[in-house]
Parts: C-alpha cells; sequence; structure tokens
C-alpha cells in the first residue's frame, strides 16, 4: 500500500500541469461545498482543500509546482481581483466617502504597524532567546515585519463581499481600503527596510532614497492603469458582440499585468486603476465587470486553493507563540486604528464598531514583501525565523478571516443573505 502511495506522488509529481490545475479546480469546488453546508464561506473551504493537498500533509502538490510552475495563476487572479475592486470605485460613492477612507486607510495601517512592532519589540526576545542584539536584530526585523503587517489582502474579502451580495457603507469603505492599503503598505515597507537597514550595518539612512523609489513604483502603476483604461474607453464602443467583450477585458487586465511586473510596478495597484478608470469612463461599465463576475468562481477557487498549499506543519511547531502574537498584534491594531479613523471622520456606527473586523485577510502582498525583506536584510536566523511566522500567520489569517468578513457584512446589515 505504502509503495503504491509513493507511485502515485511520483506520477503526480511529473503529471503535466493541466492535471494539478484540474484538482485544483475540482477540489476547491468540493472545498466551498463543504463550507456551505457547515455555513462558511466557501473561501475557507477552498484554503482548507489546499492545506490537505499541501506538500506538508498529503504531498499531493509539490513545493516546485506550488511554489513556482502554478505561481501564474496567482497573477492572473490578483490582476481580476484588483480590477473588480477599482470597479468598485466610483466617483461618486469617493466623493461621498472621500474623509472616511482617508482617515480609516491611515489610521488602521499605523495601527498595524505600530502595535505589531512593538509587541515584537517588547516579547520576541523571550521567545526566540537572548543571544542576539536588541538593536541590531530585534528592532529593525520588528519594524519590517510591522510594517509589513499594515497590508491587507483584497482577494478573499471581495469573494465573500461577492458570495453575500453585500452593499452599504461598511462593503464601499472596505473594498476601497483593502487596495490603498498596498499603496500604503509600498511606503512603510520602503521606509522600514531603510531604517532596518541602517541599524544593522550602521550605514546612514536616506530618506531621499526612500522616499523617491515607493512613489516612482506607484506613478508607473497609476500610469500602467490609466493607459489601459484609455485603450477600453477608445475600444469598447466599437464592439459590437458581446460574447467577444471578456476576451477584450482579460487581454486589458492581463497586459496591464504584464507591464507593471515588467516595469517593476505593482500590478494590483494597477490593475485597481484600470477597473476604476473603466467604472467612471466608459459607458455601460456594468457590462464589462458583468462577464468577468461570470468567471470569477473558478478563478478564486483555484487562487485559493493554491494559497492554503503553501502550508508547512513545521512552521507553527517552531513559531507558534510569534503566529499568536502577530495575529493578535495586528488584529488589534487594524481594530483600533479602524475606529480611531472612523471617529475622526464621523464615520456611521456600523462602520465604527464593524469594519476592523474586515481587514483582517492577508496574503499575496505580504507573503511578496517578507521574501523580498529577506532577501534585502541577509538570511540570519532571526530573520528566517521571523519569515517563517510571517507566513505561517498568512495561512492562519486566510483560514480565519473569511468568516470575520462576513461577520462585518451581516452584523452592519449590508449581507443581502446571511
Amino acid at each position: 500500500m505504502e509503495l503504491s502511495y509513493h507511485q502515485f506522488q511520483a506520477f503526480l509529481n511529473e503529471a503535466h500541469p493541466l492535471v494539478h490545475i484540474g484538482l485544483l479546480l475540482l477540489c476547491g469546488y468540493a472545498g466551498g461545498k463543504i463550507a456551505n453546508i457547515l455555513k462558511a464561506p466557501r473561501v475557507s473551504g477552498y484554503v482548507v482543500a489546499g492545506m490537505i493537498l499541501s506538500p506538508s500533509i498529503l504531498g499531493i502538490f509539490h513545493e516546485e509546482l506550488v511554489g513556482e510552475d502554478l505561481a501564474i495563476i496567482t497573477d492572473i487572479a490578483l490582476g481580476i481581483i484588483a480590477f473588480s475592486i477599482g470597479g468598485a470605485l466610483e466617483l461618486a460613492k469617493i466623493k461621498r466617502l472621500g474623509r472616511q477612507i482617508f482617515w480609516i486607510t491611515v489610521t488602521q495601517g499605523l495601527g498595524a504597524f505600530l502595535l505589531v512592532t512593538l509587541a515584537i519589540v517588547l516579547f520576541f526576545p523571550f521567545i526566540a532567546g537572548s543571544g542576539s542584539s536588541l538593536l541590531e536584530n530585534y528592532v529593525p526585523l520588528a519594524i519590517v515585519i510591522g510594517a509589513i503587517s499594515a497590508a491587507t489582502a483584497p482577494a478573499a474579502t471581495l469573494e465573500v463581499v461577492h458570495e453575500y451580495r453585500s452593499k452599504g457603507p461598511v462593503t464601499t469603505v472596505l473594498l476601497a481600503i483593502v487596495t490603498l492599503d498596498d499603496a500604503l503598505t509600498i511606503f512603510f515597507f520602503a521606509f522600514a527596510v531603510q531604517i532596518a537597514g541602517s541599524l544593522m550595518s550602521h550605514q546612514a539612512f536616506s530618506i531621499t532614497a526612500t522616499i523617491i523609489g515607493p512613489s516612482a513604483e506607484i506613478l508607473m502603476s497609476v500610469l500602467i492603469g490609466a493607459t489601459g483604461g484609455l485603450f477600453l474607453w477608445k475600444l469598447t464602443p466599437l464592439i459590437t458582440n458581446r460574447n467577444v467583450l471578456l476576451g477584450v477585458v482579460l487581454g486589458a487586465i492581463f497586459l496591464t499585468s504584464g507591464l507593471a511586473l515588467d516595469f517593476h510596478a505593482s500590478p494590483l495597484l494597477a490593475n485597481m486603476v484600470l477597473g476604476f478608470a473603466v467604472v467612471n469612463a466608459v459607458r455601460h461599465s456594468e457590462d464589462l465587470f458583468t462577464v468577468v463576475e461570470s468567471i470569477e468562481e473558478p478563478i478564486y477557487s483555484m487562487f485559493f486553493v493554491l494559497a492554503g498549499a503553501h502550508l508547512d506543519i513545521s512552521m507553527f511547531k517552531t513559531t507558534g507563540w510569534l503566529v499568536l502574537l502577530l495575529i493578535v498584534g495586528r488584529f488589534a491594531g487594524k481594530f483600533l486604528g479602524t475606529w480611531i479613523g472612523a471617529v475622526i471622520s464621523g464615520s456611521p456606527e456600523s462602520v465604527k464598531k464593524y469594519l476592523g473586523f474586515g481587514l483582517m485577510p492577508q496574503a499575496g502582498v505580504t507573503i511578496g514583501l517578507v521574501l523580498l525583506a529577506r532577501e534585502q536584510l541577509g538570511d540570519s536566523q532571526v530573520l528566517g525565523l521571523m519569515v517563517n511566522a510571517v507566513l505561517a500567520s498568512v495561512i492562519v489569517n486566510e483560514l480565519l478571516s473569511p468568516l470575520m468578513v462576513r461577520y462585518a457584512l451581516v452584523k452592519s446589515g449590508e449581507a443581502k443573505r446571511a
């Protein structure tokens, strides 16, 4: 029996990528169906299905497949997700809620940044031991991890919003924040890496380089997305056959993502600008978003199953307390920051009470930035432990956060189906 299982694994390791894509879709459907039976959001079922298939549990998906071979699925899904979020940002809504969006975006990001940084500085030495210098190791790394913790993944949020057909002030502000959060996090991360590098190497801190780099990246992202929007604005009136509309929209999304990656910009931000431009400039823009929504479910299914497949059980054995520290610190920072921003901006009571629960999802941007931090700051033992803890906390957040998003939408009275 053991031999046959190993033969089965060997077959899967050599199988064509289409085999694994088929497994992603079928196992995602099964996981989502079971989640619905248990009255949980489908995305939670997708993540659990991926965890079961991961290299550290059943081993159906091997590490190279998860980390490299199927990476384009993540790029495709994030592009579509960002486009859809941009489409939710109609100018009329933004003008009405602009003050709320600005203040809550800033305060919840700062809250997560500061509380996670403080929590790591105070408690991490007791978890990892006192063999390293506080100022040269724990403080700089705490600043970097705190900056990364400001990010919020839009994919899980958007999936739950669509599943429950949610509309209202909490939903609108939530969708705006989960995208703008990434731009804010890029700035936080750039500052944090500069400060951390200075503390660890005793070099002078360059504020000019810290501001120019992230600003150029964000500007390039906006330019690419706006150009794509102009392309669709000119092309859409010429399309008379609705059946070809999906191909045109997907072509614009993929082109935007590819150009952003080639020019070292943010594909997430670029596609958000693309969606924003379309919903505010293109006539009958709802047709473009409707055709994309028709294929969202299988794309989301593959994306979240693949995210769950990144699970490494050994992470929880070595970083359990640190994972708990990151999750609690981040939740407290975002929840408190959201409440402060809502009070400053005079937001409705529902936003003050429930919006913070919707900002827990954490995935693609967080994973990318923590791996970039390891590349830029070296691969010390302390940093390795922190990287593993962040990756493990992302998996836990992806599992729990859809339930919290649903709670926020249902309790605020904006979910159309409970």
